[in-house]
């Protein structure tokens, strides 16, 4: 049973149809790699993000940091790189898509018996999770997930197995908030 309230903002234009939106998805990959050479990502981004930040805060630590090091060394600039245009091309696109729409709001997801705070305490710790996942696998479900099994590798077939089982464990653990 779904207890999520509908306001009247979330009934602008109706979603797509799921087999056209996949479909579109698809194309979209297969054009990313002929155009570029490489399939989609977003966690790599996050990474250089938080390489660049923490410099501020440790630079002797990133700088021996053998993973991070390589993201700070001189004249490396996230900038530069594909997927950090990727991301915020996408940003970009989902805020004119949901404007456009008539979808645009700020507001917290989740169960509406949790308070405001709780409901951010979720997602935060949901995303540190995911993120903290999709560092340890090398991808995320778009880099490695999508990517990967459209490549036919093991490990994004591996990756999207992984990736549903803990989300139906998170989903059965956290079932009582979502009454």
């Amino acid at each position: 049973m779904n207890t999520y309230q509908t306001s009247t903002a979330d009934r602008g234009r109706p979603d797509w149809n799921a087999y056209m939106a996949g479909g579109l998805l698809g194309l979209t990959l297969l054009a990313t790699f002929v155009a570029t050479g490489h399939g989609l990502g977003a966690s790599g981004f996050t990474t250089a993000l938080a390489a660049k930040s923490a410099v501020a805060v440790a630079p002797g630590a990133v700088a021996a940091n053998e993973y991070l090091a390589p993201m700070v060394a001189e004249g490396a600039n996230p900038l530069d790189s594909w997927i950090t245009w990727q991301v915020l091309g996408v940003a970009i696109g989902a805020l004119i898509s949901a404007t456009l729409n008539g979808r645009f709001h700020w507001r917290f997801e989740g169960p509406t018996r949790l308070t405001t705070g709780k409901r951010a305490a979720f997602a935060i710790v949901g995303g540190l999770a995911a993120g903290f996942g999709a560092r340890i696998s090398a991808g995320c479900t778009s880099g490695l997930g999508l990517s990967g099994a459209a490549t036919l590798a093991v490990a994004g077939f591996v990756f999207l197995a992984g990736f549903f089982a803990v989300g139906l464990a998170a989903g059965f653990l956290t079932k009582r908030y979502w009454k």
